[in-house]
């Protein structure tokens, strides 16, 4: 009997870490892959479609099957410093009376999504890992006298201007599974988008909790003549500006003539 009891307490910790490892599997990772690294912008640039591809390891099959996982992926541009004026109305005439400038905005921020996000996650879940447009960590660069509702109030009229310019776009459904572990998302790039190094992140979540992220970049850049003008208005600045003015000067000349009467 005691062989037998022996026997049995040696298979059931032989089972005991296949049993842990059932109850604790491998977590899921998630691997994403442009279509292309750079974007060149030209002239008659009017906008373009951008398609990363992903893949989600160590898939769990049962709730894939229900659908519970969700990706966002998010295109974001280089942050810059960005100047908000709020214009008033002086004797009939609108003036700029005051101003406030934010530190290390995103020039850009493109959202693909499995669905609408209310519906993946909760909003401290997005408060905290900084995702989507409205959750943005934006802040001033001098407080100085004005008031938490002020503050407030200049930031909303950032995110609502960069909205009506297309710099920051969602598109709900722009994620697609392809297969169980496959996905297909398909960003915005708006005509006016800066150049710049871009970081494509995705997120991926399963039952409404984040689980990991992963990111990439794109380059975009100017090409062609418009390359030429930028780079030499970057690096000979003064030089420019003594260009655009005999330009100026050169063209209201040969305009005169033109449209001289005898």
């Amino acid at each position: 009997m005691r062989a037998v009891a022996a026997i049995a307490g040696l298979a059931a910790l032989l089972c005991w870490p296949s049993a842990t490892l059932a109850q604790n599997p491998v977590p899921e990772t998630i691997q994403i892959g442009l279509s292309t690294d750079r974007v060149a912008i030209t002239a008659d640039f009017a906008g373009a479609d951008l398609t990363i591809f992903g893949a989600i390891e160590n898939v769990d099959p049962l709730i894939s099957r229900q659908g519970r996982y969700d990706v966002i992926v998010v295109l974001e541009g280089p942050a810059r410093p960005v100047v908000v004026r709020r214009k008033d109305r002086v004797l009939g005439m609108w003036v700029n009376l005051e101003s406030e400038t934010f530190d290390s905005v995103p020039v850009s921020y493109s959202v693909a999504t499995t669905r609408a996000m209310q519906d993946i996650t909760d909003p401290d879940s997005y408060r905290r890992l900084s995702l989507g447009a409205n959750n943005l960590h934006i802040r001033v660069a001098e407080e100085g006298d004005k008031t938490p509702a002020t503050i407030e109030e200049f930031t909303a009229a950032l995110r609502e201007r960069k909205k009506a310019t297309g710099l920051y776009s969602e598109r709900v459904g722009g994620v697609q599974f392809l297969s169980a572990n496959l996905f297909r998302a398909t960003l915005s790039l708006a005509p006016n988008v800066p150049v710049g190094t871009h970081r494509a992140r995705a997120f991926l979540f399963r039952n409404g909790i984040f689980i990991r992220e992963t990111s990439a970049q794109l380059a975009i850049y100017k090409s062609g003549f418009e390359q030429t003008i930028f780079r030499f208005a970057n690096n000979h600045g003064f030089w420019f500006g003594v260009f655009a003015v005999l330009l100026a000067m050169l063209t209201g000349w040969l305009g005169r003539i033109v449209f001289r009467k005898d």
